[in-house]
């Protein structure tokens, strides 16, 4: 009896888990424009290939586009490691489509707002087009 009781219990827990898996839909649009902000921040290739979209492989596999990009920014090194913080101001998304807009704040005190376009694929967020994106603070002011 208690065999019986135990596995119908195992069984209800193991269809629990399957049921929350399969509803899970992963990592949102603003969670993947800031994983994507920090792995160019860290220079992380291989992480940037996984977050982006076609659009942004450069038409290259995987292993030839980390290559590309090791091989761009070897002699760059100062261009990693230039964020302290990434926070986002705002998050639209309309079905499968999305934009979300960060704040980067630099080590230097600095500020960049950026655009990050993505799309739902597969059941998963790809960033699909990303620019800095000017603000009112990023304007100069003329003097009155």
């Amino acid at each position: 009896m208690i065999v019986a009781v135990v596995g119908t219990v195992i069984v209800l827990l193991a269809l629990a888990v399957v049921v929350a898996v399969a509803r899970d839909r992963g990592p949102g649009p603003g969670d993947v424009a800031v994983a994507y902000e920090l792995a160019w921040d860290r220079l992380d290739f291989e992480s940037i290939f996984t977050l982006s979209g076609a659009e942004l492989r450069d038409g290259l596999d995987r292993r030839a586009f980390v290559a590309a990009k090791r091989t761009a920014y070897e002699q760059q090194p100062a261009l990693g490691g230039l964020v302290d913080r990434v926070g986002i101001d705002q998050v639209a998304t309309v079905g499968d489509a999305a934009a979300v807009i960060t704040t980067a704040e630099l080590n230097d005190g600095n500020i960049a707002h950026n655009r990050i376009e993505l799309a739902r694929r597969n059941g998963r967020w790809q960033v699909i087009a990303y620019r800095l994106e000017s603000s009112a603070e990023d304007v100069p002011r003329a003097d009155s």
